[in-house]
């Protein structure tokens, strides 16, 4: 018998199973009666019987806290949306447009008088033309948050960048305001509307320095500024990441020691809070790469907190300022220019100015032309953590701790930071 040919395989063991089952039938009846198995010896030969304890055993607690797991997370994300859902607004720009008319001219009015009767004057085109008049319309959207109950929100500067246009926000719950841009961070992609309205819903403002790569993250905005409130789920694919960003209405920008996520940010996202799994808001989307597959960039809140304080207080945003021009070291650089350190912030003037601004806060602790500094109160200034950005985690009229290198030797010197004028 070809029991394992490939050509027998099929048919012989479907005809094993039925005689199988049909002797089990028939034994169980038998067996009452006493008689014999007479396929015994038939079913030893073909059929080796496995032991109980070599069989895979299932492990109903995994298997369970798998289960639970799963819900927890899906749950988790359930509850971060409805709990943020409501402090989330979309911004619609609005702005009057000329209004094109069709109007007809003759190409060959200029020509002289014979011309135009040996053309004749049915020569008549027609092109668009401004006839002076306006109209409103919408011509973009974006996204932003509350941060407190009497109506300040946070979103993008290029969202609010447009002097000459209006802005509308747009709540959760369907209600429609007029807002007043009240003040643009000229440092980073930050801005601050206000809308005249009280008892809000306010989002709770996290902590991005404990940002984890691989954490999940969760984004709510205003998609393609048509699909409010659009949530979609990713991760912290990296940080402190160093990026040019672009657009029509503020040109190029650098945006320095921003969150990269792989959550779906669109054009309209920008402004909307990025937020970790406790409801709690550790990012404002920003930009995306064009071209790629979702790799999108969010501000760290901290670096909006000192911003949304400023206005709290002053009504303004007021820029902290060193008043230095540097270079930022790398291990290359440093060594090129003889140096005993791998980073740091190399200061140095350029065609723009000076090293150090003259009477600025730099001058007045005593820093100096190609010096070195190391760090910030405790932390290194690195191409991932520049100056700039270091300094922008503080305030007007902070006093930090600056380690500087000096001809070979360590200094700390305190800087009481201005205002940027």
């Amino acid at each position: 018998m070809k029991l394992f040919n490939n050509k027998y395989v099929l048919p012989t063991a479907l005809a094993i199973i039925g005689i199988t089952l049909w002797f089990a039938t028939v034994s169980y009846a038998a067996s009452s009666l006493g008689q014999a198995n007479i396929f015994d010896t038939f079913l030893k030969k073909f059929f080796q019987p496995v032991a109980p304890n070599t069989l895979p055993a299932i492990d109903r607690e995994a298997v369970s806290a798998t289960y639970n797991s799963k819900l927890e997370y899906e749950d988790a994300i359930i509850k971060t949306v409805e709990k943020v859902s409501p402090a989330v607004v979309a911004i619609t720009i609005s702005k009057n447009v000329p209004i094109l008319e069709n109007c007809s001219f003759n190409p060959f009015s200029n020509l002289p008088d014979e011309f135009q009767q040996f053309l004749g004057q049915d020569f008549q085109f027609s092109q668009l033309c401004n006839n002076g008049k306006t109209q409103k319309q919408n011509i973009g959207g974006g996204s932003g948050f509350i941060v407190s109950a009497d109506g300040l929100i946070i979103t993008n500067k290029h969202v609010v960048s447009d002097a000459d246009a209006s802005y509308t926000v747009f709540t959760n719950d369907g209600k429609k305001y007029d807002a007043k841009v009240l003040a643009r961070d000229s440092v980073q992609d930050l801005a601050i509307i206000k809308i005249e309205a009280v008892g809000l819903p306010v989002v709770t403002l996290g902590n991005s320095d404990t940002l984890r790569l691989g954490q999940t993250v969760i984004s709510i905005g205003n998609a393609l500024g048509e699909f409010r409130n659009t949530v979609s789920v990713g991760v912290v694919s990296g940080l402190s990441r160093n990026v040019s960003a672009s657009g029509r209405s503020i040109g190029t920008e650098q945006l320095e020691g921003v969150i990269q996520t792989d959550t779906a940010i669109n054009p309209g996202n920008s402004g909307g809070p990025l937020l970790n799994l406790r409801g709690e808001v550790i990012g404002i989307n920003t930009a995306i790469v064009s071209g790629a597959q979702n790799i999108g960039f969010a501000i760290p809140i901290n670096n909006a907190k000192r911003d949304i304080s400023s206005v709290k207080t002053t009504g303004k945003i007021s820029i902290p300022f060193l008043g230095v021009r540097y270079m930022v070291l790398t291990e290359e650089s440093a060594k090129k220019e003889g140096l005993s350190v791998k980073y740091g912030a190399l200061i140095r003037g350029n065609d723009d100015g000076p090293a150090v601004t003259k009477g600025g806060p730099a001058d007045k602790a005593g820093i100096q032309a190609e010096d070195v500094i190391l760090n910030v109160n405790g932390t290194n200034i690195t191409t991932e953590k520049s100056l700039l950005a270091v300094i922008q985690k503080y305030s007007v009229g902070d006093t930090i701790n600056v380690k500087i290198l000096r001809e070979g030797k360590e200094l700390t010197l305190q800087v009481k930071l201005e205002e940027r004028k």
